[in-house]
């Protein structure tokens, strides 16, 4: 399963586009700020039930986002054992320098900039499914 942490609604068809376009058919649960991510990752306010068990296999999150942005949801992925060792793909429009600096600070494991044109960018998803879905050996449950 894949978390799409998204607030822009043309991105998030982008991406979604993009996935179904280069076959990978994984769920992908979408959460568009911050806090509505970590309340499913932690299973708080609206997925209070969800079954915890099921975790994604990848996180793909943007940075600039409503309520938290997307360091600070890194941050505290990070600093929770439940979601420390989650592969967390920031897929961001942003080319400033510091942001990609601190994404790896904070234990990103990959920083994508989303190129504008919609066949390149689903390039680069394509190229994203392939490394963490066939090549990339994931971590174990924690």
């Amino acid at each position: 399963m894949i978390l799409l942490v998204e607030d822009n609604p043309d991105d998030e068809a982008l991406t979604l586009r993009a996935l179904k376009k280069n076959n990978i058919m994984n769920e992908v649960v979408v959460a568009r700020d911050g806090v509505q991510a970590l309340d499913y990752l932690f299973g708080k306010g609206v997925y209070a039930d969800r079954d915890m068990s099921v975790m994604p296999n990848l996180i793909l999150l943007d940075l600039k986002l409503p309520k938290m942005d997307g360091l600070e949801v890194l941050r505290h992925l990070r600093a929770d054992e439940r979601t420390k060792i989650l592969p967390v793909v920031i897929l961001t429009s942003s080319k400033e320098e510091q942001d990609l600096i601190n994404g790896y600070s904070l234990g990103a494991n990959s920083y994508v900039r989303k190129p504008v044109d919609f066949s390149q960018f689903s390039e680069a998803v394509r190229q994203l499914g392939l490394y963490w879905f066939v090549l990339n050996e994931s971590p174990p449950r924690v």
